[in-house]
């Protein structure tokens, strides 16, 4: 998803769709000739009713790509804390292009809003952080990327049914292989499909006859509502809001897997992020402090599980959902309640570490702030008499470090 160096500390380095591996894959070695591989995934395409013209133009001359599993072994950039994260992605230029293509597209947003159910700014803020409106979709040919994937043993079975899909999508005519330059994970498009992804979701909106997520305006934006609408977007429904939450809140409440009516937060104390109150509602939300409860705060409607569906990372979801409440029109985010205490990288591993002894944690140590690990922090805070907000501080651990 990374176009030159220059993009790279301000655009996500993981593919988008892409679920993570099992833990267990993670230092897995290849065996075995790629070319004996390859040969065996053509015979397996024929079987699949792919032309033999595809599969000639698509994987004459192949070869692997190491720097791709290099890649793909060693991402770093969803370590980083929510804050650093979201102010790197939430440029003012990001927002100023974000405004200006709902303004030059609004008729065509209009139209595939009506179709599809999902807002504008849903849809562009989407656009903007996959690929800045197509000026970031990549420069690797992603076939190569695919095929390479698909022969190491992190994610085989994954990307060898992208591969598949990428030379249906070279034989039912929407893209020839000279056409699929994209991301080092085999990502497509101004949004950054999956091969799979396009091949079911892609959408002819323009009307030539081809699926072209690389070049047609019409076809990014219908095509990305189509999908987020699959993801199961409940229309004119919100998906996410900054709130103000009190200083004696119910903390172990703040939790995505946690549901209250808005009427419940209300009465709890939490506002809405200008101080007046909420909805005294059954519109059904949770409570998300992805920094903790010193940070910003969110109610997250269930639009949002939408967001967690297109990129599992915490950080991105959050930052893609807040991107296109600011396109919506909703101010920038607050800072919090106070000082949000921090660890490094390191400390995180070692937090994991400590936890996985204790028994609150059975993750992978990567030194991320995932779901995992969030859950792993909350079990420890209550066990050991800390607010459990579920976001690791220095004096958590502290306390592992102790054994106490």
């Amino acid at each position: 998803m990374v176009l030159a160096a220059a993009l790279a500390i301000t655009r996500p380095a993981s593919a988008q769709h892409v679920p993570p591996p099992p833990a267990a894959n993670a230092n897995c070695r290849n065996t075995g000739s790629f070319e004996v591989w390859l040969d065996g995934f053509r015979r397996e395409a024929r079987a699949n009713g792919i032309s033999s013209a595809t599969i000639a133009s698509a994987l004459g001359g192949m070869t692997l790509d190491p720097g791709i599993i290099a890649r793909d072994r060693k991402q770093g950039f969803f370590a980083q804390t929510f804050t650093a994260f979201s102010s790197k992605l939430i440029s003012q230029n990001r927002l100023q292009n974000g405004a200006a293509r709902l303004k030059q597209h609004q008729a065509l947003l209009a139209k595939v809003e009506q179709q599809y159910g999902v807002p504008g700014p849903v849809i562009v803020a989407f656009w903007a952080l996959e690929s800045d409106f197509g000026i970031g979709m990549g420069n690797l040919p992603v076939l190569r990327s695919l095929a390479t994937l698909a022969y190491d043993c992190r994610r085989s079975e994954l990307f060898r049914g992208e591969l598949m899909d990428a030379l249906r999508i070279i034989d039912r005519g929407d893209l020839t292989p000279g056409d699929m330059i994209g991301s080092w994970a085999g990502e497509l498009g101004q949004t950054q499909f999956l091969p799979s992804h396009y091949l079911k979701h892609a959408v002819d909106y323009d009307g030539d006859g081809k699926r072209n997520l690389l070049k047609s305006v019409p076809d990014v934006v219908a095509s990305t509502g189509a999908f987020i609408a699959y993801l199961g977007w409940q229309r004119g429904q919100p998906w996410l809001e900054e709130v103000r939450v009190p200083a004696n809140l119910a903390w172990d409440q703040a939790d995505l897997a946690i549901q209250h009516p808005r009427s419940k937060w209300a009465g709890w104390g939490v506002k809405q992020i200008d101080g007046r109150p909420l909805p005294s509602d059954a519109l059904q939300a949770s409570l998300l402090l992805p920094m903790g409860r010193f940070g910003p705060a969110f109610l997250a409607y269930p639009n949002f599980q939408v967001y967690l569906k297109w990129n599992q990372s915490l950080n991105y979801a959050v930052t893609a959902a807040h991107l296109a409440m600011r396109l919506a029109g909703a101010p920038a985010m607050s800072r919090g309640n106070g000082v949000v205490p921090e660890l490094t990288g390191p400390e995180v591993k070692e937090l994991q570490q400590l936890m996985t002894r204790r028994g609150f944690f059975s993750g992978e140590i990567d030194g991320k702030i995932g779901a995992a690990t969030r859950a792993g922090v909350k079990q420890a805070q209550i066990k050991l008499g800390f607010p459990a907000d579920s976001y690791p501080t220095p004096e958590l651990l502290e306390r592992l470090r102790g054994g106490r």
